[in-house]
């Protein structure tokens, strides 16, 4: 809890802090970085103390951290779990390997899917995660606006948009739903809408891949029973 308060940054000179940050990240094993100092200088000197800087202020942060740090573990350890859970899944290597999808999102996508041998084609996932209107903006014809329908599962919705982010910031040239995102925000088009367009390809491209590894699988004796999700 070294820079607690704005006033352990500001009362001292921005190369006295530059030099205390750098010693700081040596002791922490951080990465030191001078424009990183710069940016919490300009930020500490911008912003105006509501608290004092004082010993019940500083109780009061520290237990706040506390709790932070308590909650982020929590989350981190049902993280793991949610993994560990969907590793179990014969779609598992599969999912994981597609482009913006990892640890965190990977689970939760499977999860909110579950099963797809449950949908009869690809239309019907992407009418499930209410991003269906896509296939009326394939880039075959132009339409001044693609409405979504907004049914489905928002959990699904909320997912899949984090993927497409994903993929906007990282710009994989050789992904193909980053490829057709990239070519719809080029023509002009509304970020939801070449968002929403991109997690319509992501799932008709889930949807084959999935489909055809687990068909690939020889049949469990006694029959395939179907996957009811994590």
């Amino acid at each position: 809890h070294t820079y607690w308060h704005v006033d352990c940054v500001r009362s001292q000179s921005l190369d006295a802090f530059t030099e205390h940050y750098r010693n700081w990240c040596k002791r922490k094993g951080y990465n030191f970085c001078a424009q990183k100092a710069q940016d919490i200088y300009q930020s500490s000197s911008d912003l105006i103390a509501v608290f004092p800087k004082d010993d019940n202020t500083k109780r009061l942060i520290r237990q706040a951290v506390a709790m932070l740090n308590t909650a982020s573990q929590t989350v981190e350890s049902l993280r793991l779990e949610m993994d560990r859970a969907a590793s179990t899944l014969p779609e598992y290597p599969v999912v994981m390997a597609m482009g913006g999808v990892g640890p965190t999102l990977g689970p939760q996508l499977m999860a909110e899917i579950g099963d797809v041998a449950r949908f009869t084609h690809r239309g019907a996932l992407t009418a499930f995660a209410g991003v269906d209107p896509g296939r009326d903006d394939s880039g075959q014809r132009v339409r001044k606006s693609v409405p979504t329908t907004k049914k489905g599962s928002p959990y699904l919705r909320k997912t899949l948009f984090q993927i497409m982010d994903g993929l906007i910031k990282r710009s994989p040239a050789d992904d193909p739903v980053y490829a057709f995102m990239d070519k719809k925000r080029a023509q002009g088009k509304p970020y939801y809408v070449y968002m929403t367009a991109g997690a319509n390809k992501f799932l008709r491209i889930y949807y084959g891949r999935v489909k055809e590894y687990l068909a690939s699988l020889p049949q469990a004796s006694g029959g395939e029973e179907g996957n009811d999700g994590i």
